[in-house]
């Protein structure tokens, strides 16, 4: 496994700065182009980091139900996201890197898509013995954009939010023992770190809005920086 840093662009911008070799390769099909059906059937016929081992599509990985109407509803719009043509693109990265930089404009849907394909990716690695199932944690400069994406997100994984999907902000803690995904204000994952030095509940750690700059985001880039020399199996974007 390699432990160089990869930048990944999305979005509309990215075109631009891509490479000239890709104008020669054939036009890969857009994820607005395919349907749940084919999205669901294709899922096994490459790296399994989809974790959809099910024989029915139809049935949700995380609570073995029936998907509802809404999971689908909001499928079809998460597909047109700018974000999910590059899907394969950053599973391949995030497989072969220990850090990536991720570039894309608002709205490209990096914010509630990212963390999910880390949830595919974490479920991916195979746990051993008495290993405890290590999540993902996303870091976001505010509160309120904590809670509003937590919740976005356990719609689209159709989900409960405090269950696989949860959020910590100062003085609430909306997760559980079963939370795979959490979001948390910069600061919370700070308070973490200090009762676990080496964040191994996390198998993947996002800081959004890094470019923003805040004092306690500064701070968790060095401290990740240290972590990542002892832990070369966490993933850092």
């Amino acid at each position: 496994m390699s432990s160089r840093k990869q930048r990944l662009d999305v979005g509309p911008s990215s075109s631009s700065s891509a490479p000239s070799t890709e104008s020669t390769k054939p036009r890969k099909r857009r994820f607005d182009d395919i349907s749940e059906t084919d999205y669901f059937n294709n899922a096994n016929k490459s790296k399994d980091y989809n974790n959809m081992s099910q024989a029915n599509p139809t049935i949700n990985k995380f609570t073995n139900q029936n998907y509802s109407h809404q999971y689908f509803e909001l499928f079809k719009k998460r597909r047109q996201l700018p974000v999910w043509e590059y899907k394969e693109a950053f599973m391949a990265t995030l497989d072969k890197n220990q850090v990536t930089v991720l570039v894309g404009e608002t709205g490209s849907g990096k914010t509630t898509q990212i963390p999910q394909w880390c949830v595919d990716f974490a479920l991916a690695i195979p746990v051993t013995g008495g290993q405890k199932r290590r999540g993902v944690a996303c870091t976001q400069p505010r509160r309120v954009a904590a809670m509003s994406v937590a919740q976005r997100v356990a719609n689209e994984m159709d989900v409960v939010l405090g269950q696989e999907v949860g959020y910590s902000i100062r003085f609430e803690d909306c997760s559980s023992q079963k939370t795979l995904l959490k979001y948390m204000t910069d600061g919370m994952l700070l308070r973490e770190a200090m009762s676990d030095p080496l964040l191994e509940n996390y198998s993947c750690v996002l800081l959004d809005e890094a470019h923003e700059r805040t004092l306690a985001t500064d701070i968790l880039m060095g401290l990740l920086k240290e972590v990542a020399k002892q832990r070369s199996d966490l993933k850092i974007i």
